[in-house]
């Protein structure tokens, strides 16, 4: 039988090749070999004798096999043996033996050159929840997957769910050329990247806001909970495009994946920063704040690859404190070792505020920028209010400087106050 292992207990190689997969999940053209490489590293981290990935037909809405390849590839409805329930229910089922299971029976599902004993079934949701396909891992053994497979599948569905959603939004690419197309196709990744709502933790009021140009850039923010702790990140992709906006959200799944295999923030700042080094062009690189809050002592602890400055409010003394980045941007260069976070603590009423550029650098009619100093004026103003009403007076205040002149980039916002 196998050893139950803890999360924290997966290796740093089964990492850095789940992180391998990753990095390419922005090349949609090439799904269904990635797919294929999903399955075989499933294969090791799962320890399956076989892996099979259906796909949901939109127009017929049919699972259709698509791992292993054929020219005619099986097809099932849904609620229509395991993949077709998982389909249906979007929930993970084990069976421990295959044998006595009637519905396994009338559908059956055999390892070549064997007999499938035991039957693992993940659904693949993409970020709506919605059904994109389902995974199935076939073993020989009576109980061979235990609740570490469990634990490890949907981090692999979630891996298949991006190359399945991007492929989908480069055919409609594909079949609309016009500009304007592109600009809200790629509109609607960084949306659908946001937070639906903010997490709700005692004694903190959060607070994310994004403001877009008309033309698409790589800005995002994500505010989540994880274990007991607050997540944050505030990333700018270079340049403006679809491009941009697929690196942006590549680095937020490969953060999300990497916190869920056991990775601590340290590591994957350093393994997600050399995937994005092999992945992006020479020209191209993401700036990023990614740290987490523990509400319980109070400390942050963060990495800003080449994003600043940070600022935090310090309401005792009504004064900001700005702090430079730690590091590089990430996917500039590889990092070789381990790079030590930094940190901070909130007193009862700090603030700590994730600022993307596009308010620093909104210049008015004159080629004015707004600034620093600005910044920390409207902070010492309006401290007191809910972080959504002061998110609102900087938004004005940014609005009224630049008398009139054009939104030139993203404005991302990410506000954090731990209450008085």
């Amino acid at each position: 039988m196998k050893h139950l292992r803890h999360p924290n207990e997966i290796s740093r190689e089964s990492l850095v090749s789940i992180l391998e997969i990753m990095h390419r999940l922005a090349a949609p053209e090439a799904m269904p070999e990635l797919l294929r490489e999903v399955i075989e590293v499933g294969k090791v981290a799962i320890v399956a004798e076989t892996g099979v990935l259906w796909l949901l037909e939109r127009s017929s809405q049919q699972l259709v096999m698509v791992v292993p390849s054929d020219t005619s590839p099986a097809r099932v409805e849904p609620g229509e043996s395991w993949a077709g329930k998982c389909a249906v229910d979007h929930v993970i089922s084990n069976i421990r033996d295959c044998r006595e299971d009637e519905l396994f029976l009338k559908y059956p599902l055999h390892i070549p050159a064997g007999e499938t004993r035991s039957l693992l079934n993940v659904p693949i949701l993409g970020q709506d929840e919605s059904l994109l396909g389902v995974m199935q891992w076939l073993g020989a053994v009576v109980g061979q997957f235990d609740e570490h497979d469990e634990w490890v599948g949907p981090a692999l569905a979630a891996q298949a769910a991006v190359a399945i959603q991007h492929a989908y939004m480069t055919d409609e690419l594909l079949a609309n050329a016009v500009l304007s197309q592109e600009v809200a196709v790629a509109r609607e990744i960084q949306m659908s990247t946001l937070p639906d709502a903010m997490p709700e933790i005692p004694g903190y009021d959060l607070y994310g806001h994004f403001q877009p140009t008309e033309q698409t850039g790589g800005d995002l923010y994500d505010l989540a909970l994880l274990n007991g702790r607050l997540f944050m990140l505030l990333g700018d992709a270079t340049g403006h495009g679809f491009g941009p906006a697929l690196s942006a959200t590549q680095m937020q799944a490969m953060l999300r994946v990497s916190f869920r295999l056991g990775a601590d923030l340290d590591h994957a700042y350093m393994h997600v920063n050399n995937q994005l080094s092999e992945d992006l062009p020479d020209d191209r690189f993401i700036t990023a704040f990614m740290g987490f809050l523990d509400p319980a002592t109070h400390q942050v602890n963060y990495h800003s690859g080449g994003q600043g400055p940070i600022l935090h409010f310090h309401a005792a003394r009504e004064k900001c404190d700005w702090y430079s980045p730690t590091n590089f941007p990430l996917g500039i260069m590889e990092i070789d070792d381990r790079q030590e976070s930094a940190d901070l603590r909130l007193e009862p009423g700090d603030i700590l505020a994730l600022i993307s550029d596009g308010v620093y650098e909104y210049n008015n009619t004159g080629g004015e920028e707004f600034g620093e100093d600005r910044v920390a004026g409207v902070f010492r103003a309006h401290h007191h209010l809910p972080m959504s009403a002061l998110s609102q007076k900087l938004i004005q205040a940014v609005q009224d400087f630049g008398g009139g002149a054009p939104q030139e980039d993203d404005i991302t916002l990410v506000l954090i106050r731990r209450e008085a």
